[in-house]
């Protein structure tokens, strides 16, 4: 059995000061940027190759009907149960809009890039999303979007 003497129990660890240190610069570091308003740039995705404003409205039944922004032509009608990628992003966005007391009077950006990413954007709030971070059958679903618009032009 190893015994240990009582300056050993006293003592501190090393190892254990450099990590504690490592945790307070590492906290100290992200409540500054945070209190500070610190917003890291968007990543590139490249020139914009094709993009779209839409709106986004309840309608009865619980249905989403989007419109293209500038024509007002619907593009789409999502059906309870249907879109809940769609659903979800804009319940988020909207979210967002209504903490900042903005209301509907501005589109939604969707842009496809030259690199093939597909970005999403809250004009009201400057919020960007990047689409394909959430894997290409959800961005599929805003591309759809993009697409009849640009169909539709």
């Amino acid at each position: 059995m190893q015994t240990r003497t009582i300056a050993q129990n006293r003592g501190l660890n090393p190892g254990m000061l450099v990590l504690g240190a490592v945790v307070l610069a590492t906290l100290v570091g992200v409540a500054t940027a945070r209190l500070t308003g610190y917003r890291p740039a968007p990543p590139a995705g490249g020139a914009v190759v094709a993009s779209a404003d839409l709106r986004f409205e309840d309608a009865a039944a619980g249905v989403v009907r989007i419109y293209d922004w500038h024509s007002g032509r619907v593009l789409a009608d999502l059906e309870p149960g249907d879109g809940s990628f769609i659903r979800g992003v804009l319940r988020s966005l909207v979210r967002e809009r209504r903490s900042h007391e903005l209301g509907t009077a501005a589109p939604f950006h969707i842009a496809r890039h030259a690199d093939g990413t597909l970005t999403l954007e809250d004009t009201a709030t400057g919020r960007r999303i990047e689409l394909y971070a959430f894997g290409p059958t959800n961005a599929g679903a805003f591309a759809a979007l993009l697409d009849a618009s640009l169909a539709q032009s």
